[in-house]
């Protein structure tokens, strides 16, 4: 396994294996790796010679200075955990300058809407800092194919987008969400939720599964209403947003229809830690 921490070093590298017919795979993360990762990770091997694993805390993607201090830093324990799976890993950890030069601010991108949903009304300027590092990171790593969670959604939507729009050649893979025994979907931010509060935060998954049992009989606005009620009795967890949405689109469903697909999204409060979580209904 190889550790890049510079763009030219590790494009050198990725151009020579391709001229003799390797394909890579690319999963870009901010680090702290859990199994969640690790199971993207896995995934891209098992279809390409290689898997390139970013690890980068993007500085332009967070709306909110506390948080992007806080977020852990791990290198050395995400190396490690990567070494235990295979040797056909490339590693790239570059510094802001080795992906800014110097211009640390984000790009401004159109996806069509979809950056104004959920997500976008709640954290301004949050899709222009993943478009900046993504389209980056696509034009350093030129990966065949690259892997995203499911449980960021949205943000799986708005890369589908910015690779159609912007004519980038790279196959986007959604891939399943990850999640620990007790249904919490695996995060990074999950290691910084105090005892109380891990215990607590199972209960969005269970919420989302038993809106899912009665978006089959009721409309969205009677099933948001009811898991709005739910989190207003939670003692422990403050609900940001619920939104049930088309998946084309991410706007919010005013009357159910047949022809279309359906997922119910949730951003909740655990103390001080915003966790997010998505199920599809139909």
């Amino acid at each position: 396994m190889k550790v890049f921490s510079d763009k030219i070093e590790i494009q050198s590298y990725i151009s020579e294996e391709k001229s003799n017919g390797s394909t890579f795979g690319f999963v870009p993360t901010m680090g702290a790796l859990h199994e969640g990762h690790l199971s993207l990770v896995k995934e891209a091997l098992s279809n390409n010679n290689y898997a390139v694993v970013s690890i980068f805390v993007n500085p332009t993607q967070f709306d909110n200075e506390e948080d992007l201090e806080k977020y852990p830093r791990t290198l050395e324990r995400d190396v490690a955990l990567l070494k235990t799976v295979s040797d056909s890993i490339l590693v790239y950890a570059p510094s802001v300058d080795d992906i800014y030069e110097g211009n640390t601010k984000s790009e401004q991108f159109s996806f069509d809407g979809l950056e104004f949903e959920m997500e976008g009304r709640f954290r301004e300027g949050h899709f222009d800092g993943v478009g900046t590092i993504v389209k980056r990171l696509f034009e350093i790593v030129t990966p065949n194919n690259a892997y995203f969670g499911e449980k960021d959604f949205q943000q799986l939507a708005i890369v589908k987008k910015l690779v159609e729009k912007y004519h980038i050649p790279v196959t986007i893979v959604g891939c399943k969400i990850h999640r620990e025994a007790n249904g919490l979907a695996m995060s990074s931010r999950n290691e910084r939720l105090k005892p109380e509060y891990k215990i607590a935060a199972p209960f969005i998954y269970k919420t989302l599964k038993e809106a899912k049992e009665k978006f089959g009989t009721k409309s969205a606005k009677e099933v948001t209403e009811w898991v709005e009620r739910q989190f207003a009795k939670h003692k422990l967890l403050e609900l940001e947003y619920f939104i049930i949405a088309d998946i084309e689109t991410l706007k919010p469903v005013k009357r159910k229809s047949k022809s279309k697909t359906y997922r119910a999204f949730v951003a909740a409060y655990a103390d001080d830690i915003r966790l997010i979580d998505n199920l599809a209904l139909n």
